[in-house]
């Protein structure tokens, strides 16, 4: 177990945090020179994203005001010390992008560290480092994974934990970058403690309130210490529109008080593509935010998109429900569909094309919800019952011991998909992906994030045969199952699942964290790293479970690492 739990630790993030853009928010090495004073500021660190093999987006933001039309100057070198500049040159910003200055560097070299600043009225940025995709064959991927990140709920060690490792290729990020609620909304009982409540302190529905959301959030100095050392690859989940959106609207939205989601919707995507290092595929169409990254031969990355283009509005157990109980037919009747959309025809028809035509050994999915089937009884479904309490009950029943009415009844009722707003919600879909997937020969990985716990399940297609496996990280500050099941701790829930989930290997249900995927030719890793606490800044960082899968037909299922 490493310790992050030391005075002098707490008292260095504190120093860098309060230092703005003067200094180097980040871990050891990113050295930008002294800034001068200047009318502007770059408060919001600096981030690069999307590499490819011969570009790379890099992004910052100025700290401007008004009518304000300042022109940065972005260089982008070999060195640290930026003697060897290989590209440079001026990008204007204003208020219409919210003074957020975004370049896509082109013209770069495969397989190579770059680092990059910016200056603007006689101030000089932190410095970031990225490394563009490398070409060929490479021997080694590894890719921080994160979810989740609720700056209300938490400090976000995870990120900072990330930055300080100094061996990662990239960071992904699967979803809910930021929270849209209030400030009395999910998980900020202790954010005025932890001084992290949310501005706006309203619910983002405007462009005003989901900038100055994203603002707030890149204040961090754990977000802009891992912004700054790796190149991030991002897709939306719900939260950076409204929870639980689906294709025309969301169940956090009202017509009626906040207006029309369209317009809600294009605000939510007009910041995000501000203040994310994203490249968008068609300008025209910002929701369509799926694309592939490629290492080589070894691992293709295709990032989804299962929220905004084509979900269907999302089933709910409450519906089935009759007066013998809940009707698990017509539940899985509807949520099998044919008709039922997550990532609608044309970006299903894209992704087999695209692992159709990938050499990669690894073809890695980073999408949003777990794609794991999971099943509970209907009754701890509809929060009647605890996993330990039913699990009691049908000990009580092998025991022969006598139920009565209310025992056989919980116990009468069927098993039902867990989480319908997952893919158990969308089976034919899921069922046509592991089918193209088993045909393609492809050794498939599924990343997801959503659940703010860790999981690692294989998966099968349906005739059974073993298709891929699917890696779940934790949330970076979002509480998980121990919050929402208080009826049951941790472990009670962690065995319930292993015991009746077929095909879950790991689950990991009481801390936050993040996940570290490590690619070879020879295996697909899982690392977890776990925090002992995202309330205080004194904490301890551990590594936790390994898992892994091997390469061919005959080894997709998971092994201890």
């Amino acid at each position: 177990m490493s310790s992050h739990n030391n005075p002098s630790s707490s008292r260095r993030r504190d120093f860098l945090g309060g230092l703005g853009t003067a200094a180097v928010v980040g871990p050891a090495g990113l050295l930008s020179a002294p800034a001068r004073a200047a009318s502007y500021a770059f408060a919001h660190g600096v981030a690069s994203g999307d590499p490819l093999a011969d570009r790379l987006i890099i992004w910052t933001r100025v700290s401007a005001s008004g009518d304000a039309a300042p022109r940065v100057y972005w260089e982008v070198a070999t060195d640290p010390g930026f003697a060897r500049i290989v590209r440079s040159g001026l990008q204007p910003t204003s208020a219409s992008r919210d003074f957020t200055v975004k370049v896509d560097v082109t013209g770069l070299q495969p397989g190579t560290l770059y680092h990059y600043r910016f200056s603007c009225g006689g101030l000089r940025s932190a410095a970031g480092r990225a490394r563009t995709l490398p070409v060929g064959e490479v021997s080694q991927v590894k890719l921080a994974v994160f979810s989740c990140s609720n700056y209300p709920a938490g400090l976000f060690h995870a990120y900072g934990q990330a930055a300080r490792m100094g061996e990662l290729d990239a960071a992904l990020h699967l979803g809910d970058f930021i929270y849209e609620y209030d400030r009395s909304g999910y998980a900020s009982a202790n954010a005025a403690a932890l001084g992290r409540q949310v501005l706006p302190d309203r619910e983002c529905v405007s462009l005003a309130d989901y900038r100055q959301r994203y603002a707030q959030y890149r204040s961090d100095p754990d977000l802009q210490a891992m912004s700054a050392a790796l190149p991030l690859i991002a897709v939306w989940d719900d939260h950076e529109v409204a929870n639980n959106t689906y294709a025309g609207g969301a169940a956090n939205h009202t017509e009626a008080t906040e207006g029309s989601f369209a317009a809600r919707q294009a605000a939510a995507l007009r910041a995000y593509h501000e203040w994310l290092p994203t490249r968008v595929p068609d300008p025209s169409e910002p929701a369509r935010i799926y694309r592939s990254f490629d290492w080589g031969r070894l691992l293709s990355l295709h990032m989804l998109e299962t929220r905004l283009l084509a979900r269907s509005k999302q089933l709910a157990h409450s519906s089935y429900l009759t007066p013998e109980g809940l009707d698990a037919a017509a539940l899985d009747a509807a949520a099998n569909a044919a008709e039922r959309q997550l990532l609608g025809r044309a970006q299903l028809d894209w992704l087999k094309g695209q692992m159709a035509a990938s050499p990669a050994t690894w073809q890695v999915l980073g999408q949003q919800v777990r794609m794991a089937p999971t099943r509970l009884p209907a009754p701890i479904a509809l929060g009647q019952i605890s996993f330990h309490g039913h699990a009691a009950l049908l000990a009580k029943a092998a025991a022969g011991t006598t139920l009565s009415r209310s025992e056989q009844y919980l116990l009468a009722q069927p098993w039902v998909p867990e989480n319908l707003d997952a893919w158990d919600g969308y089976g034919a879909e899921r069922a046509e992906l592991l089918a193209a997937a088993a045909q393609l020969d492809r050794n498939l990985v599924s990343l997801a994030g959503d659940t703010h716990n860790a999981w690692a399940n294989e998966l099968s297609d349906a005739a059974g045969r073993a298709v891929g496996v699917e890696f779940a990280t934790p949330g970076v500050s979002s509480p998980g199952l121990e919050n929402s099941r208080l009826t049951d701790t941790p472990a009670q829930m962690e065995q319930w699942f292993l015991a009746n989930c077929p095909g879950l290997r790991y689950a990991e249900t009481s801390h936050r964290g993040f996940l570290v995927l490590t690619a070879t030719p020879g295996s697909c890793r899982a690392d977890w790293h776990f925090l002992s606490t995202v309330e205080s800044r004194d904490y301890q960082s551990w590594r936790g479970a390994s898992w892994q899968v091997l390469p061919g037909a005959a080894q997709r299922r998971l092994l201890p690492a």
